[in-house]
């Protein structure tokens, strides 16, 4: 059987979270611990061996809420930017050793070791040559996205808030689909409302 490759992922902390009201929707408790704690342990049960979590508004609290990981961060002093610049700030930070990165908001509590280890799977199968992205009914994208090495230059130049989507339009053949079926695995949190309905245990 062949060797999986090493794969890393950067964790999207940066932001502010302002549609989710005073408080900060990554550090919202989600079964007991923070939001961002509970995707940063499915990417790491997920066969990731490099986590790089991207800070900005708020960085101690997120240092706080993974210190119990084995996380390197990066923290982007223009993080109120934009997505763009927080996507690059933590490509520049992967291990050289790296080939492949998930790119992965931390505002995605559903998401689980299995869903990381499919991509993983298939990046493996496509000998690391395909940018792996998970879809849903319908053939809608979700993240997180899987990059090759091969795209990391241009991931590590995004700035403002063009996020990884502007790249994914122009990989062509190089694009490989996941299909899940459940589609409430890819669910994120955006207000207030959101999750409310993701602790009663509604749908997505």
């Amino acid at each position: 059987m062949a060797e999986r490759p090493q794969l890393a992922a950067v964790l999207l902390a940066g932001g502010a979270s302002r549609r989710f009201g005073a408080d900060n929707k990554l550090l919202a408790t989600v079964d007991g611990a923070p939001m961002v704690a509970r995707v940063a342990r499915a990417i790491l049960d997920g066969g990731v061996s490099e986590l790089i979590a991207v800070t900005g508004a708020e960085h101690a609290a997120y240092v706080a809420a993974l210190d119990s990981f084995p996380v390197t961060f990066a923290p982007n002093i223009a993080w109120d930017e934009g997505i763009g610049g927080s996507i690059a700030t933590g490509v520049r930070a992967l291990p050289d050793g790296a080939l492949g990165a998930f790119i992965v908001p931390g505002d995605l509590p559903n998401l689980t070791a299995d869903v990381f280890r499919s991509l993983g799977s298939a990046f493996a199968g496509a000998q690391g040559a395909k940018v792996v992205v998970p879809v849903i009914a319908g053939g809608e994208q979700r993240n997180p996205v899987l990059w090759p090495r091969a795209w990391f230059s241009e991931l590590a130049a995004l700035s403002g808030p063009a996020g990884g989507k502007s790249l994914l339009d122009r990989v062509g053949d190089a694009r490989l689909d996941v299909a899940f079926a459940d589609a409430s695995l890819f669910s994120d949190i955006d207000t207030r409302g959101d999750y409310d309905r993701l602790i009663a245990g509604a749908p997505g």
